[in-house]
């Protein structure tokens, strides 16, 4: 009994700092230092939150920017991979019919060559960015059903293509749910 009670009050001093006292400083310290990430980088036009920045969306309509395949079809809950290899049929039957579609959307003949990003789906499900390769390929086709010429369509891309992290990790790259609104901000 002796050991008891000294026990118990290390036990109930390290409960209350590392159960209450550590995550309320590291929750104070995040908002304070990173609002935006702890806030989940929410993209919000005039008040509306239209999205998260990190977080893909589904866009199918032929007026918007196309973003990566998703085999969970957007939704965060689940998020994943197919973990389909590449000698699945299913994976190349999905792939196969990508291209058809895009190729069919882009009035593009079977021989030419699709950006990758636009084929396969990430490892998440959830990838939010495109390369600016991909969103330069849709420019023909967003201008057409818009009326825009393509200049001012891959004038928008160029001016959301974010650069590597720190000048080198990582590839340029543009997020598709931000390029959609600002391309419904300055376009019909």
């Amino acid at each position: 009994m002796k050991h008891f009670l000294p026990a118990f009050r290390v036990f109930l001093f390290l409960s209350i700092v590392t159960g209450l006292v550590y995550p309320m400083l590291m929750t104070a310290l995040g908002h304070a230092l990173f609002r935006n990430q702890v806030d989940g980088q929410m993209i919000k036009k005039a008040g509306v939150v239209f999205g998260a920045k990190p977080i893909a969306q589904k866009f199918t309509a032929e007026k918007y920017f196309w973003g990566r395949p998703s085999s969970i079809d957007y939704n965060p809950t689940p998020s994943g991979g197919s973990n389909l290899g590449p000698t699945s049929e299913v994976l190349k039957k999905a792939v196969n019919d990508r291209a058809a579609n895009i190729r069919k959307s882009q009035g593009l003949s079977a021989t030419d060559m699709i950006p990758q990003d636009l084929l396969f789906a990430s490892g998440s499900g959830l990838d939010p960015d495109i390369s600016p390769e991909a969103a330069e390929f849709q420019s023909a086709r967003i201008a057409r059903v818009r009326g825009l010429e393509v200049a001012q369509v891959k004038k928008i891309i160029q001016a959301h293509v974010l650069q590597p992290d720190l000048g080198f990790l990582g590839d340029p790259r543009v997020n598709v749910l931000e390029l959609n609104l600002a391309l419904d901000e300055g376009a019909p």
